[in-house]
């Protein structure tokens, strides 16, 4: 069996459907955080580092925009979340945000809350699985955009703390109260959002927060090397279990068991599988195409 050409999964998409469906993001241009990519692997950094990158209305929407647009990316196979400076994000700017939130009325105060709730939905929902490389302060919104992501490495010097207590408003933000359990277990996520305190690099590895520590100097470098680890492997299939880990929230074993035997049946029918037999019976490793 002669192996498939890379443009052989393109050839057979029609254009016009193609040009709804497919765009390239390497050369997007981004205004409120920096933007890179290179081999497959794009990497988002929250670039203020003189307020420990906290983001605004403005980085938001921008996020929650770009996140939305991977699902459609051809040269994006897995997105690095890291920030500038050595803090990773201080949450939302106390001055471009909380100030201004204060004087708001209801309406637009809930436009504001599901803003932020679709960055983390699109986070969710994109393909590509993303990786946080966490060092220093890791806060609020910051501490959610850490947990929404698939992958999360930090350093014995971070800090992660959901502080929405400390201000005055419940933990149940941005999905918290959902997902956070799913991480660490209900009664460490109970105590982290009761009280707001700090989860140090250490103790956060113990709990399962984060998947591994690395020194602060290596910690970028880590990251996009897990990154193009995955890139390296059958983006399609990686795709599919993102979004079976995240929809199986919601199922029963069985209703799982067969939504899993539908989506692995789909991913046999991907030419990565093909190359991966062919490879085995040549003994060589298989080169993915993400198809």
């Amino acid at each position: 069996m002669t192996p498939s050409s890379p443009n052989d999964a393109a050839d057979r998409v029609d254009p016009a459907l193609a040009a709804g469906n497919r765009k390239t993001l390497a050369g997007y241009q981004a205004t409120h955080f920096h933007w890179q990519v290179e081999g497959g692997v794009a990497t988002v950094t929250l670039n203020r580092p003189e307020r420990k990158n906290p983001l605004t209305f403005d980085s938001y929407a921008e996020l929650r925009d770009l996140f939305g647009a991977l699902k459609y990316a051809t040269d994006v196979h897995a997105v690095v979340v890291t920030g500038a400076g050595g803090n990773f994000c201080s949450g939302g700017d106390v001055h471009e945000i909380i100030g201004p939130l204060v004087r708001l009325k209801a309406p637009e105060l809930l436009m504001f809350t599901r803003m932020t709730g679709d960055l983390v939905k699109t986070m969710r929902a994109c393909p590509q699985p993303i990786v946080a490389a966490i060092d220093g302060v890791c806060a609020g919104a910051g501490a959610i955009v850490a947990m929404a992501s698939d992958l999360r490495i930090g350093t014995a010097r971070s800090k992660t703390a959901f502080l929405f207590n400390r201000v005055g408003l419940a933990g149940c933000d941005m999905g918290a109260c959902a997902m956070l359990p799913r991480i660490i277990g209900q009664g460490r996520a109970s105590e982290l959002l009761f009280t707001g305190r700090s989860l140090g690099g250490e103790e956060g590895e113990r709990w399962g927060f984060f998947n591994r520590l690395a020194e602060p100097d290596a910690l970028l470098g880590e990251a996009q090397a897990l990154a193009r680890s995955l890139v390296e492997g059958p983006t399609f299939a990686n795709g599919i279990t993102k979004t079976m880990l995240h929809q199986e929230w919601a199922m029963t074993i069985d209703q799982a068991i067969e939504a899993e035997a539908q989506a692995q049946a789909i991913c046999m029918l991907t030419q990565d599988f093909t190359r991966a037999y062919e490879a085995f019976v040549a003994k060589r490793k298989p080169v993915f195409e993400g198809n």
